[in-house]
């Protein structure tokens, strides 16, 4: 009976392993998808994910994360960037060549980071928005 509840959870273990990586890589696989740490406003901690941006939104995806669901939604008509500077060292959790945006959002202010490859599009993106948005 223990050895069958143990090939069980190994089977299990492994399906939600497969998940986990199927999900990613659907994440990634999108036009404008990119890696991009967030932090909300007043919180020590910075959290790794997958980020879509086109049309009118930034959807947000936790990395460590099996749901299919953006755990943010930033709208790219009340969207600002208010400055940008270099990982320091309050950053610690995010690699050393990160660019970190200060952002006001309509959701309230917050941090954005990504690699200064990724930086460009997305200024791009930010500032192509229609006008009066």
């Amino acid at each position: 009976m223990t050895t069958g509840l143990l090939v069980l959870l190994g089977v299990l273990l492994l399906l939600v392993v497969v998940v986990f990586l199927l999900r990613r890589r659907f994440l990634l696989s999108g036009l404008g998808a990119v890696t991009m740490w967030f932090r909300p406003e007043n919180s020590p901690r910075w959290s790794v994910g997958v980020a879509w941006y086109g049309g009118d939104a930034l959807l947000w995806y936790r990395a460590l994360s099996l749901s299919v669901r953006p755990q943010r939604r930033l709208c790219r008509a009340g969207f600002r960037v208010q400055s940008q500077r270099s990982a320091g060292r309050d950053d610690l959790a995010l690699p050393g060549d990160v660019v970190v945006l200060e952002c006001s959002t309509a959701e309230g202010p917050c941090q954005l980071a990504m690699e200064p490859s990724t930086l460009t599009g997305f200024l791009s993106w930010v500032e192509s928005a229609p006008p009066g948005a």
